[in-house]
Parts: C-alpha cells; structure tokens; sequence
C-alpha cells in the first residue's frame, strides 16, 4: 500500500533525477552510510543528556525497533502519528519507522488535543508513539479516547514509563543484548513516495499536512550540507523542537547525521539550557528564532566563556530584524546565517561568503538553482526585483500538493504547479530574498505559526461569544503575538474565561490569544468580511496610545 500524494510531472521528475538531486535512496541512509567501516560506526551520532550513541548504535536500536513492529504485522504504508519531546527516541522512532515503511506524522511536543485529534482523523494512524512527559498521557483517559474513536489505532509505543502500550525503553533494553535476533529485509516506501508527512502552518481551520518523499527531502538535506559546510567535526545543538522542519533538515540533525557528524538535544532554546551544552560539548552550530536570539544576546555577557566554540548561529522561523542580526557576531562570538524556509519545501539561505549587507538585511538565496521564483501582484502579475510581491515557488522539494486536500490545493497552486506560499518577498538584483510579511491569515509568534481561523472557531463554541477575529499584534521581542476581538452577549465576561475555555477545548498553548479586546462590533470590508487590516491597525494605535 501506498499513500496517495501528488506526485512531480513527468517532465520534472526526469530532469531533477538527470541533474542528481533524485538519487532513489531511502532517507534512512543518513544514518546507515556510516555503518559500512568501524570508524565511522563508532563516531558520536547522538548525545542527549547523559546518554551517548553512536551511528552504529543508532542504527541497531532502530533496527530493534523496527523488527519489533514488522513483528506486530506493521508494513510499508501504514500511517503513525509520533508525539516525542527533544530526545534520542525521537529520532530512534524516526528511522524504525521509515525501514519498516511506516509513514508518521510528527506532532509538535506542545501540540494538544486539537491538534492531535487533526492529525488522527487525516491518516487514521494504526500506530501511536507518545511520551508519559505529556499531559495528556500521565494515565490512560485519553488513550481510552483516542482508541475508542479512532478504530485503525492497534498499538502504542510509550516514551518513559508506561502505563499502557509497549515502553520504548524496556523494548530496547530487553532485546539490545540478544544478538542473534532473526534477520529481518524491511521494506521501506519506495523513494519516489511518501517518507513522512510535515506539519503546515497554515492559515486554515484544519492543520494541513505535507506529503515528503524520501527523494525530495534527501535532496534537501544534502545540498544544506553543502552550502552549511558540515562534516564530521560539526558539533550541532538542535535546541528548538526537533520534528520542525528547520532543526530537521536545515540542515538540522538530518544533515548532520549525513556528514557524520554530532547532534546534541537541548530541552529548549533558553540560554540557561543552551549555554552549559554548548560549552561541555564543543557545539559548533545551532539554530533559534529571533525572540531566543534576543534572550541568548541578553545572558551572554556572564557567559562568554560558554560560547567559544560556536561558530555558526542560523536564525530563521520568523524576520530577524537588522539590530539583532549587527549583534550576533560581536556579543556571541559566532557568525550569523539567516535562513528562510518552509515545511512545504523552498529554504533559502545567506552565505558564509556573502558581504555584511545580505547577511543582516536579506533572509537569503534558495538551495537550488532549479528553485523556480515568482514574485506577483495581487492581479498575478510578475513584480520587478526590488518590488514586493507575494512569493510563488516551486522546485525539486517543493511539494506539489497537500494531502487529501484537493479543494485547498486547488487555491493554493497556480496553473503550472508554482505553490502559493503566502510570504510577501522582495527580491533584490542578487537573486537574495527579503521577507516582508504574510498575505495569508496567520500570526507568526516567535517562529510559531497561528492559523487565525482555526482559534476564532474555537472562541464561537463558548456560548457567550458571537463573533471573533484574531489578529497579529506587533511585538519588540516575538516579532507578533496575537489578539482576539470578541463580540459577546455577556459583558462580565473576561479574557481569562475565555483562555481557560480554549485551554479545555485541547488548544495549544502558544495559540491562546496574548490580549482579548471585547467590542461592539467588528469592521467589516465592502464585500462582507471582517476587515482584518483595519483591527490590525486598531491594535497598532491602541499599542501606541498605551506607551
């Protein structure tokens, strides 16, 4: 069994694997290349907290981990849901999945209820792997739930102690030491299908999901390598959630598992987190969002000694502004990349060679030279360099449609496959892109993308709101947060009511509106719809007035 994606024209797939970026591998071969002689092997792959791993052993406990569900019956196209906070089991899960062929969905760590119940109702997963650090898996409630509703769910693996399902951990210890287990060939999805699915941060109602293959995201993969110049002395802290695109693939721990080199897992981007890890482990490189950046430059001062060993800091998930990037080098010590990119494909980055003016104004250049780049107006129209438009791209890992979604798909393409992305863009006479903002109706908050639709429908279930629009709201140190106008039949009620209701209604925490603004009516465009740019600069002006 396969699962149904859209696949690459003819013509597309012929030139992409003529020019060597389809090289028909299984993603799984970032790790396994470097089983084939013992020095390799037995480099450092993988360090979380005390625990160290190296490639070889990497490999064999996803080869455990695989063998133990092709024994539970799974198979090549089966679909999972995986929810896994910043640990080596993360990444252990990752590979058993994709040798047996299973094909997950990567939960964010903060996601709730609503998003999880999202995910689970679009691929109808026969597998859940989770963690007891979650809350909604302390006990077995919500399993119950989730097993009750969902009828494909026919086993869970457990990170931690389990009080339900199969634990990771007692799976690995009990079988690591036998070591003349059964020889298994798994059979992974073939390289031109689905590999895994990505996480969109949409503007819509329902988190859409990316179908990547095996081709596309390798390619990706191997030429960040590249222009980040990893190799096997690249120590790289992976401090944001580990499933993002950005700290998967960009180049992420997918690309230093591919150069050999090391990834340490942090529990979070703080600089009290960071710093120590950084230090006791030689790291290199990483990567944050720019609030985490303005915290790091805030601790370093009493931490200089932390940092000599970081070399590379990238910065992408949301615009860095100018200041903070001038900062970087002087009171980190290390060089800036900015980087700008999408789960849907496309990632651009600033060189280690460019000048100053591109490295702290621009968010880079694309990966590819086969990445296609339409800047438009709002008629369609190609803008000239210097103009800002919105940005239509496509290319060879830039997906070509989401999944079961043909009526989305349908707005979100134009006629010759160039997918609409919603980022407005200039582009400047160098070929170097500069974000300006969204033309989609989503909030940016810190790197975290808020699909407004999606909490406004969530505000209307409580039964004193009749009417509710969310917008971005600037802010000095998240770059946005968000605000939510609200029409009620109940003057007393307050905004804490209203974050407790969302929090009930399993929303994630991040996505609860930062300010509620209770009014009598809300503006609306000539055409009928709530006029968003008008309460945006309400907001500005209130703001304003307040400083």
């Amino acid at each position: 069994m396969t699962i149904p994606f859209t696949p690459w024209p003819a013509e597309f797939t012929a030139r992409y694997i003529e020019k060597g970026y389809w090289i028909d591998l299984p993603l799984t071969d970032i790790v396994t290349r470097h089983c084939v002689d013992s020095t390799s092997a037995s480099r450092t792959a993988l360090i979380c907290h005390q625990r160290q791993f190296s490639y070889a052993e990497l490999n064999c406990l996803s080869n455990i981990l695989a063998h133990h569900l092709h024994a539970q019956g799974f198979k090549a196209g089966d679909t999972a849901v995986v929810q896994l906070p910043n640990v080596a089991e993360f990444y252990i899960v990752f590979l058993a999945l994709l040798k047996v062929g299973i094909v997950p969905v990567n939960a964010l760590f903060n996601h709730k209820q609503l998003e999880l119940r999202a995910y689970i109702e679009q691929v109808q997963p026969a597998l859940m792997v989770v963690s007891n650090c979650h809350q909604l898996f302390h006990d077995d409630r919500f399993v119950s739930e989730l097993n009750a509703d969902t009828p494909t769910i026919r086993h869970w693996l457990v990170e931690g102690e389990a009080t339900f399902g199969t634990s990771i951990t007692e799976l690995l210890m009990a079988q690591q030491e036998e070591s003349n287990e059964e020889v298994v060939e798994f059979t992974s999805t073939p390289a031109s299908e689905v590999a895994f699915f990505q996480l969109s941060g949409g503007s819509t109602g329902t988190p859409k999901l990316i179908p990547r293959t095996h081709n596309d995201y390798y390619y990706s993969v191997r030429a960040s390598v590249e222009i980040c110049q990893l190799d096997s002395d690249t120590v790289y802290l992976c401090a944001l959630p580990a499933p993002h695109n950005f700290s998967l693939s960009s180049p992420g721990a997918f690309g230093v598992f591919y150069a050999g080199g090391t990834v340490v897992l942090a529990t979070d981007p703080s600089a009290m987190s960071c710093f120590p890890l950084i230090h006791k482990h030689r790291v290199t490189m990483t990567a944050l969002v720019p609030p985490a950046v303005t915290l790091w430059l805030q601790a370093a001062s009493d931490y200089k000694r932390h940092l000599v060993s970081l070399n590379v800091l990238q910065v992408g998930g949301a615009r860095l502004s100018e200041s903070l990037a001038k900062q970087i080098s002087p009171v980190l010590g290390c060089q800036l990349q900015q980087v700008f990119g999408m789960a849907e494909g496309l990632v651009n980055y600033t060189r280690f060679d460019d000048d100053s003016w591109h490295v702290f104004n621009t968010q880079g250049r694309p990966i590819s030279n086969d990445d296609e780049i339409k800047i438009v107006d709002e008629q369609g129209n190609e803008v000239p360099d210097g103009i800002a438009g919105a940005l239509l791209t496509r290319g060879p890992y830039t997906f070509r449609g989401y999944f079961n979604s043909p009526d989305h798909n349908a707005n979100a393409f134009d006629a010759d496959g160039f997918y609409r992305s919603g980022d407005i863009v200039k582009r400047t006479t160098t070929g170097y892109l500069i974000v300006v903002g969204r033309d989609k109706d989503q909030i940016n908050r810190g790197g975290e993308k808020i699909a407004a639709e999606e909490v406004e429908n969530q505000l209307l279930v409580h039964e004193a709101v009749t009417n509710a629009a969310l917008v971005s709201m600037p802010d000095t140190v998240m770059g946005e947060k968000s605000c939510a106008f609200v029409i009620t039949t109940n003057p007393a009620l307050k905004a804490i009511t209203l974050r407790k209701h969302l929090r009930a209604r399993g929303v994630a925490e991040y996505k609860l509106p930062d300010r509620v603004e209770f009014v009598a009516q809300l503006p609306m465009t000539p055409v009928g719809k709530v006029d968003k740019k008008q309460l945006r600069q309400t907001i500005q002006q209130t703001l304003i007035i307040k400083k």
